[in-house]
């Protein structure tokens, strides 16, 4: 049989040798080389596909906002990480207050040992988040937290054994070294996903979904392990919880922002840096809102003999808020973020009303459920946000303390929340407390619309 020449035979891929047979008058060529996997790009993706039998169609479904998040590695398991030592923030106050209470008989002195360690914490946490920037966060993060569970273990075992009151104040105390988790987790992913706006919206927003859930699920977990089992099971079970989880977070060594040169150098307050005093007074009005509507509800709640379902209550407005806050991080909103935030305050405010309305009209604590579920709604994409302006404005390499100014705002504004809703709710009709959360929200308004441009014009200023 006469054989082609070489620029006449059929060219197959490399492999095993084809197997040449005759047909009639027809050369036949058969490639016993293994199918494997074909791969080819299309734009800026690389995508795999498998030979399909001829007549079939395949559909390639682009994958999700959050798909693509926690394909970055390392994403997964410092997120796994972070929501281990995340849900014990929501339990720690809880099981305190169940411990002191059940045990010395005074909810008195549980509630000042719990302000105690609120006040600690407003002054301690800055200055924690600095040093996490200049050194790094496994360095400071991990001695950090350790002495925060040794505080929290030392008040178990006062409060267990009988120690004097003021040992109480003094443990609690200790816990403020607590590092701001949630701060060092968006330092992450503004650090991984540097120059896609787009990927660090749907991070931010999933972040503000977790401490949704966190504080949600962190007071029925303590509720649940103080009266099932003993009055310190809270406690320990957030300290392991604690450790292990932060342990976990900082092992993921890839996925931690570098220090800057410029972290290490002593800096100037940041409460200089242009257009964050605004930000941070309308957290403090946030925090307002907060704790005046949790105090309130429980008022509320127990003038209608159902002090027990307060809790499920106060959860469906953080359920709202949980699920508002996924569906925000799965689309791009149009605008700058200076002005999505009016706009997120104005529907914050408005949506407030329903709880005051339902309260005030109705006096149904069911009809006031639902409306909490509602009001949540706008709660998410406000701190998203109102944390994405914080970080545009905070200069490089102070990102979590910038992030956690913020939470301490939030953190005195939902002490003194809860102090004025707490008194109205006493001196007045409960309904009248849900005042105060509208109140405040309607004052946040005023300073974002008065400063909202202020971070810009300084900004520019600096720059000429």
């Amino acid at each position: 049989m006469a054989q082609l020449p070489p620029r006449d035979r059929p060219r197959l891929p490399p492999g095993n040798p084809p197997l040449y047979t005759v047909t009639a008058d027809s050369l036949v060529a058969v490639d016993l080389t293994p199918r494997t996997l074909r791969t080819r790009r299309t734009g800026d993706r690389t995508r795999t596909s498998t030979p399909t039998p001829t007549g079939t169609r395949t559909r390639s479904h682009p994958p999700g906002p959050y798909h693509r998040l926690f394909t970055i590695p390392g994403a997964r398991a410092f997120t796994a990480g972070n929501v281990v030592a995340r849900l014990p923030m929501g339990m720690f106050s809880v099981s305190a207050v169940v411990m002191i209470a059940g045990t010395r008989g005074s909810y008195a002195l549980a509630g000042a040992v719990t302000a105690t360690g609120l006040a600690a914490t407003a002054v301690v946490a800055p200055w924690t988040a600095r040093l996490v920037d200049r050194y790094g966060q496994a360095r400071i993060a991990v001695p950090a937290t350790l002495l925060a569970a040794l505080g929290s273990l030392a008040l178990l075992l006062c409060v267990r054994h009988g120690a004097p009151a003021w040992t109480l104040f003094a443990c609690y105390a200790a816990t403020a070294t607590t590092p701001n988790l949630g701060g060092m987790s968006r330092a992450r992913w503004a650090y991984l996903l540097k120059g896609d706006p787009k990927a660090l919206h749907t991070a931010n927003s999933f972040e503000q979904a977790v401490d949704e859930l966190c504080f949600m699920l962190g007071p029925v977990l303590a509720a649940f392990l103080c009266g099932t089992f003993f009055p310190e099971a809270g406690t320990l079970v957030g300290v392991v919880l604690l450790v292990t989880g932060m342990l976990l977070f900082t092992a993921r060594r890839s996925t931690e922002p570098p220090v800057t040169a410029r972290a290490r150098t002593k800096a100037t307050s940041l409460f200089r840096a242009p257009g964050i005093r605004p930000l941070l007074a309308v957290c403090l009005a946030m925090g307002v809102v907060f704790g005046a509507m949790e105090v309130v509800t429980i008022a509320f709640a127990d003038a209608r003999g159902h002090r027990s379902a307060a809790g499920a209550v106060l959860a469906l407005q953080a359920a709202g808020s949980c699920a508002a806050g996924l569906l925000y991080g799965a689309v791009r909103p149009a605008g700058p973020a200076r002005e999505r935030y009016v706009w997120c305050i104005a529907a914050m405010t408005a949506l407030l009303t329903l709880p005051l309305l339902a309260a005030s009209l109705s006096g149904s604590l069911l009809l006031l459920a639902g409306a909490l579920l509602v009001a949540g709604m706008a709660t998410a994409p406000t701190m998203v946000t109102g944390m994405t302006l914080v970080q545009q404005r905070t200069p490089e390499g102070r990102l979590n303390e910038g992030i956690t100014l913020a939470v301490t705002g939030l953190l005195g504004g939902i002490a003194a929340g809860s102090a004025l809703g707490g008194w109205l709710a006493e001196h007045t009709a409960p309904a009248t407390g849900y005042g105060v959360p509208v109140t405040a929200a309607a004052t946040a308004l005023m300073i974002t619309l008065t400063h909202h441009d202020d971070g810009r014009a300084q900004a520019q200023r600096q720059q000429e």
